[in-house]
């Protein structure tokens, strides 16, 4: 069985020894949530969609609002299920733990939880995915790579995709152990030889193929076990990073559609009735905005939503750590049903808008596009070197700088190169995506 102890550590990925720091008012995990608000992946989120893409109302959340506000609950959740581990082992004070430090962990995690998203949501995702898994300028790269290595590709994981930003020394965060593993909700990788579909954390992957040694070593620094011969125990802190993002996407997504117009005040309030069970007066409602009455009723059921969660977890920590509990927290909680009923109405109404849809499908020409027009003329130059066009080359010196261009060929594994090239597109923001897209296909001209 896993122990606190262990898991608790916060030694940082990266650092060959434990750099002793000067700051003393702030703890390890205070400096990794530091790290990531002050880095360039987050602040991209700024400007890539969570529900709706290319929002034109303010009040609509991006992916970097939605990150503040699940960091936010996260920090609660920790905090409270801190209190539950101290209590139970005292032992944890000696080595610094606090329940502060614990929610501090379940804040970064939470604040860094879709840091690896691509334009345009899980649409991108699934573009992405779509490009090598049907595109001919994706399918031809398959001949050239391992079928672990394909994968990868054809099944693009956003969750994959944030730990390796986290780990990249290109963005130098190094957060420590605990934080990495707290964000990891699937802990395998992308080809795995049998999925135990009951298993929440074996839903999806958590780390490329070649991040796998990165991933072997935060485990075991960590005391994570495995489950089988390709997976791995999730660390108990993951369910609640998992829990803040559900609880916000439930309650505020559906506070969105109900702004958008998509879902009435009325029935909004009736799917939040069964969590507030009775706490809230509906003479309060009269005489205030809707807007005002939906902060405060937002409020009121994401504050019960996290009561029930902490004691969810104080009840099931110990089967966490023994690797017999995988299950998503907010599925067993007393307000579970009433969440489902909002999931339920949140896919019909706002999920499946025409709004939502329209610009998804937009989003899946403007990626498969890029990917396409920069894969193709990769191949040329180093796989197809007769086809190597003047449009090829112009379209080269569009990538970055620092992208590596050197050393590939006939006879080389180029997914090492593929890889950055999906780090490239997948870390552009909504826009930036959609005006490249129109450059470089002619629909706009770059000063005109």
């Amino acid at each position: 069985m896993m122990k606190w102890e262990k898991l608790l550590a916060d030694g940082r990925f990266g650092d060959s020894l434990r750099a002793t720091t000067l700051d003393t008012a702030r703890s390890e995990f205070e400096i990794d949530y530091d790290r990531v608000i002050f880095s360039a992946p987050f602040r991209n989120l700024q400007d890539k969609t969570q529900v709706f893409p290319l929002p034109d109302q303010a009040f609509v959340h991006t992916r970097l609002t939605h990150s503040l506000e699940v960091s936010s609950v996260g920090r609660s959740l920790g905090k409270g299920a801190g209190e539950l581990l101290l209590e139970k082992f005292p032992t944890l004070h000696k080595q610094g733990v606090t329940p502060s430090a614990i929610g501090s962990i379940v804040a970064a995690a939470a604040l860094t939880h879709d840091i690896g998203n691509p334009p345009f949501g899980h649409a991108g995702e699934e573009a992405i995915s779509d490009f090598f898994r049907l595109h001919p300028d994706g399918l031809r790269w398959e001949k050239h790579l391992r079928v672990d290595q394909w994968a990868d590709l054809v099944n693009f994981e956003g969750n994959a995709q944030g730990f390796r930003m986290l780990i990249s020394k290109q963005f130098g965060l190094k957060l420590t152990y605990a934080t990495l593993a707290a964000f990891t909700k699937y802990p395998r990788p992308s080809l795995i030889a049998q999925r135990d579909i009951a298993r929440k954390s074996q839903r999806k992957y958590g780390f490329f193929i070649n991040q796998l040694s990165d991933f072997e070593q935060m485990c075991g620094v960590l005391g994570i076990e495995k489950t089988s011969a390709d997976c791995w125990v999730r660390h108990p802190l993951a369910f609640l990073v998992e829990a803040a993002d559900d609880i916000c996407y439930s309650i505020i997504d559906l506070e969105d559609g109900c702004a958008m117009g998509l879902v009435s005040f009325e029935e909004t309030l009736e799917l939040l009735k069964p969590i507030l069970k009775g706490k809230f007066d509906p003479e309060k409602l009269k005489n205030r905005t809707n807007t005002q009455n939906l902060g405060a009723l937002r409020a009121m059921a994401i504050g019960q939503l996290i009561v029930e969660t902490v004691g969810v977890f104080g009840q099931y920590e110990e089967n966490m750590r023994k690797g017999n509990f995988d299950k998503a927290l907010t599925d067993i909680i007393p307000s579970a049903k009433a969440l489902a009923e909002i999931s339920a109405v949140s896919v019909q109404k706002i999920y499946r808008s025409k709004v939502v849809l329209e610009k998804e499908a937009a989003g899946f020409q403007v990626l498969e596009g890029l990917l396409s027009i920069f894969s193709r003329a990769l191949y040329h130059h180093f796989y197809q070197p007769d086809s190597f066009s003047g449009q090829d080359k112009s379209v080269l010196r569009l990538l970055p700088e620092d992208f590596p261009m050197k050393g590939w060929g006939a006879e080389v594994n180029p997914y090492p190169m593929l890889r950055t090239l999906v780090d490239h597109v997948s870390g552009m923001t909504d826009k930036y995506a959609l005006n490249l897209y129109r450059k470089v296909n002619g629909i706009s001209f770059p000063g005109i």
